[in-house]
């Protein structure tokens, strides 16, 4: 199978997107973190080459609206998911959260029939392997008491998904002090 790698700008910097001919998503990866990118492909794929193309449109049109506030463009876009059953169970419970709201990871679990509660590590290391950002909302996924545990692709890009969505309020901005001349 042919894939083909793209570059999308965004207000997070350059994206990378990795599709086919049917333009089903396969990644979607930050430009920082390319070798995450390619690993990720060779332990889905082997070592296959990607051939530089264009976005195609529907995936570059869907984004752009996505970042514009029309946070449901995403929804109908395909991926190509290839995972552990445990991974492919998650990422799929992923596309179920909708944008404005947060899960907990011991919530999917539970969703997901664990009942043990250690069960949420797991959730987590599934949703740390997600290898489509964005479009398979992992950032969707919070700590039970609201903390923005992790993110593989920095926590400051959850935080400004998560304020962007409009799931958590934006955080204040830091105090500035005056400086007077002469001090």
């Amino acid at each position: 199978m042919q894939l083909f790698l793209s570059h999308i700008e965004s207000p997070l910097g350059d994206i990378m997107l990795v599709s086919d001919a049917r333009h089903t998503l396969h990644a979607l990866e930050f430009a920082d973190h390319r070798a995450r990118l390619h690993r990720g492909l060779r332990e889905r794929y082997g070592s296959g080459a990607l051939a530089e193309a264009a976005a195609p449109a529907p995936i570059a049109d869907a984004m752009a609206r996505y970042f514009a506030g029309e946070w449901r463009a995403l929804e109908p876009l395909a991926v190509a998911m290839a995972g552990s059953d445990l991974q492919n169970k998650v990422w799929a419970a992923l596309r179920r959260i909708p944008a404005g709201s947060t899960t907990s990871y011991g919530k999917l679990a539970r969703e997901l029939g664990f009942d043990d509660p250690r069960a949420a590590i797991d959730i987590g290391a599934a949703n740390g392997a997600n290898p489509i950002a964005i479009v398979v909302p992992c950032h969707r996924v919070i700590a039970s008491n609201g903390d923005l545990k992790g993110y593989a692709w920095g926590v400051e890009r959850k935080r400004w998904l998560l304020e962007h969505e409009k799931a958590i309020r934006a955080a204040p901005a830091a105090p500035q002090t005056a400086t007077l001349p002469g001090f």
